[in-house]
């Protein structure tokens, strides 16, 4: 099946009960047995749930993968990727991550004797100073939040891989409709489905997808021993918002486009973070491992004033001012105080995350009416 095909059919069949298209909600915590272990393959819902293995068969099918596994956030499934390891181990991050994901490294695994290191992979060469025997897993978002940096997901396969570590890839901007990191070379692959997969800010929930069966096996023992899974009616809301996944997708891509090149050209606007720029940093690896360059968009003022940052965002009309990103309406953040606040000034300001910046969720309206809210915000 091509892309398209898979978000609507992919690792998808008709409910055997009654050949519902649409999978049942199981809204059940149990099962019958007809003896000690006599059931139909589900025994109590932490473990499995047939909504929930639905859901995990598309996760797998959309990434090119093998295995899915559903949790009840972004932040539960990279939990899960993080007990792969033990005290002692050290980990190679993106410096420009999603503030979330650098309090759990750094207020709670740091604390479990996990030791991080957050470097810029614009270059993937640098990556390789830091690599001792310790290391256990590099951990990569492309494009990055908010900065937009591309980083390549090849090379650093290659560099893993020569050193027998796991690899790992934050693809919740890209979503696999742009680019499929398995396939180049990604051990493990994370979303925050609660964003573009689920698609209309109704749900929370988190996704793996991986390729290695005893990889597979230590995730969902974690999965299934942790228990931070989500329900039938959330996995229900994910796999409906899946089968638009390529549509939204594409409306998203245009948008975000004419958004971009709007700001880029605006008198007080400092500077646009988008790689569909020929001039941005690493345009030529976004080019060869994304199919379009999405629906993110980040910059800043001139000046670098916050002042006049907030008055931009207070004043959007159509773009609402809200944490999260990937639903269908457009969004506005203030990263230094919303998303990313949890990092400090001076180690948010060394990635670009100043005062002044913006990051946009661009959404799927009219695109004339997206530029004429920021016109009429920016002034």
């Amino acid at each position: 099946m091509k892309f398209n095909t898979k978000t609507i059919h992919g690792n998808q069949e008709h409910d055997k009960a009654y050949g519902s298209v649409m999978p049942p909600i199981y809204q059940t915590t149990t099962y019958a047995q007809t003896t000690p272990g006599g059931h139909k393959g589900y025994e109590y819902s932490r473990s499995g749930n047939p909504t929930r293995t639905a859901l995990e068969n598309s996760f797998a099918s959309i990434e090119n993968g093998t295995y899915g596994l559903a949790f009840g956030s972004g932040m539960a499934a990279i939990d899960a990727v993080m007990k792969l390891l033990k005290p002692g181990d050290e980990v190679i991050s993106t410096n420009d991550l999603y503030g979330g994901s650098y309090r759990l490294f750094t207020k709670i695994f740091q604390d479990f004797g996990v030791k991080f290191h957050f470097v810029g992979m614009e270059n993937p060469a640098h990556i390789e100073s830091y690599l001792n025997k310790s290391t256990k897993l590099i951990w990569v978002e492309t494009p990055s939040n908010p900065m937009m940096n591309i980083i390549d997901i090849k090379a650093v396969s290659v560099i893993a891989k020569k050193h027998n570590i796991l690899f790992a890839v934050d693809n919740t901007f890209a979503t696999p409709y742009l680019q499929q990191p398995l396939d180049l070379g990604a051990d493990i692959v994370m979303h925050s489905a609660t964003k573009y997969l689920g698609g209309h800010s109704d749900v929370v929930m988190g996704g793996l997808v991986v390729k290695a069966k005893d990889l597979a096996d230590k995730l969902y023992f974690i999965q299934n021993a942790s228990g931070a899974v989500c329900g039938p009616q959330d996995s229900f809301l994910v796999l409906r918002g899946i089968k638009t996944l390529h549509i939204r997708m594409q409306r998203h891509c245009e948008n975000g486009k004419a958004v971009a090149e709007y700001l880029n050209q605006h008198p007080k606007i400092e500077k646009v973070y988008w790689p569909g720029f020929e001039n941005h940093p690493n345009h030529d690896i976004a080019k060869s491992q994304m199919k379009d360059f999405g629906g993110m968009v980040s910059f800043t003022t001139k000046g670098n004033n916050y002042e006049e940052a907030i008055s931009i965002i207070e004043k959007l009309k159509i773009f609402t001012l809200a944490e999260s990103l990937g639903g269908v309406e457009s969004l506005a953040g203030h990263p230094a105080s919303m998303t990313h606040a949890s990092i400090p000034k001076d180690e948010r300001e060394k990635t670009g995350v100043v005062d002044s910046l913006i990051r946009l969720s661009v959404g799927i309206e009219d695109e004339e009416d997206l530029i004429a809210d920021l016109k009429q915000a920016i002034g």
